[in-house]
């Protein structure tokens, strides 16, 4: 007895996969490539900002002695009255560096505004950073607010179900020399349907974990509930409860020179180059806020040290273990999804990984565009009838019986 035929086709399982990678991608792909495409411009948007910062990046003249935080404060807050407390301030290991503060206008937006740190003149007044302001804003929630950031959340959240049921369809049935070169090597001479095809399986494969980093860590400052987990997850504590026992404000006493504080942390981490310090609350706490790091950028720093220090004394102040974890965790997921985690290296890596993210939803719909074009033409393609000249006459042998 003959064995039967075996069905042909792929199991109900690859099919529920490839359905899963497809369609919720086509309806999400213009949002994706948007939010994909804001964060790729995001990436060197502070050494844009620096080069944009031009000689105001320093001062002509180095004198004995600096400013301190609240001198420099009062000059801006002469200089522009309608502003808002400079979110921070950032000052550099180098001598012949200006300090650099964020501020706030109701009619030009977030600026950066360098400063002289030893006669507190104002070097430039620069808009720049307010065209990656609103491009992160675009990047988080299409200036729609709430609902905008529900609909980039969700888009992200079927991203990385797309990347995991991508990797899903990528991994051969069986690993032959054929099976390897499709799947690893990009075929650049071949025609635009198969570079176009190579260009998202194996670019994306080669992508896929800056592509994860990426997805992952956007989820994780997006959701809250994530964030706090994340926090937790590592031993620190998601709360601020503990700030209740920081020194408190005290109008009475004298401020410390942070610079002080700044130039005895330097000395103790030689590879540090920045100091951060909150100033936003400055006329209400008792505390600095201070991180010291190789490179500082708008969310995150590269290599971070995070202090309390007190701000009548100078001296940083002793904090819970879970209450630094929290802060260098924070840090951890922002440096990752900024690309500030190795220097130039995280930058350029990012860079491409955001490239290759906005590049995916575009070839996965040529893929399916193609894919539909052709299963139609096939569809309507027309019976092929054999012409009279060419008929061949068919007769049947004569069967005989024999009696």
């Amino acid at each position: 007895m003959a064995a039967p035929p075996k069905k042909s086709g792929k199991s109900w399982l690859s099919k529920t996969i490839a359905w899963i990678h497809l369609w919720p991608s086509l309806i999400s792909a213009l949002i994706l490539i948007f939010v994909c495409l804001t964060g790729t411009i995001i990436v060197y948007c502070d050494e844009i900002m620096e080069w944009s910062a031009g000689d105001a990046r320093y001062v002509q003249e180095i004198k004995e002695e600096r400013l301190t935080v609240e001198q420099l404060i009062t000059h801006l807050r002469k200089e522009f009255p309608d502003r808002r407390n400079p979110g921070y301030m950032v000052s550099y290991r180098d001598p012949e560096r200006s300090v650099r503060f964020n501020m706030f206008s109701k009619e030009l937006g977030l600026r950066m505004v360098y400063v002289d740190p030893y006669t507190g003149k104002v070097l430039k007044d620069d808009g720049t950073i307010y065209f990656f302001y609103i491009t992160a804003h675009l990047h988080n929630s299409l200036l729609l607010g709430k609902t905008g950031a529900w609909i980039v959340d969700v888009a992200t959240i079927i991203f990385l179900i797309e990347l995991i049921t991508g990797l899903v369809l990528w991994w051969p049935v069986k690993w032959t020399k054929s099976t390897r070169d499709a799947s690893f090597k990009v075929k650049w001479k071949a025609k635009f349907k198969r570079l176009n095809y190579d260009l998202h399986n194996v670019i994306g494969f080669y992508a896929l974990s800056i592509c994860m980093i990426l997805t992952v860590t956007g989820l994780i400052i997006a959701f809250e509930p994530f964030s706090k987990f994340t926090i937790k997850a590592f031993g620190g504590n998601a709360s601020h409860d503990w700030e209740e026992q920081l020194p408190a404000f005290d109008d009475l006493k004298q401020p410390a020179d942070i610079n002080q504080t700044i130039a005895k942390l330097f000395d103790s981490y030689p590879n540090a180059k920045e100091a951060q310090v909150a100033t936003f609350k400055i006329d209400s706490v008792g505390t600095y806020g201070l991180r010291l790091a190789r490179t500082i950028g708008l969310k995150s720093a590269d290599n971070a040290h995070i202090f309390f220090v007190d701000r009548y004394s100078g001296k940083p102040i002793a904090t819970p273990k879970e209450a630094e974890m929290h802060e260098v965790v924070e840090n951890w997921y922002w440096s990752l999804h900024m690309g500030t985690w190795m220097d130039q290296v995280g930058k350029l890596t990012t860079f491409i990984g955001g490239l290759v993210s906005t590049s995916l939803p575009i070839t996965g719909f040529l893929i399916w565009w193609g894919r539909r074009k052709k299963g139609k033409k096939k569809a309507q393609e027309p019976v092929k009838k054999i012409p009279l000249g060419r008929q061949t006459s068919y007769k049947p042998k004569r069967l005989e019986i024999n009696s």
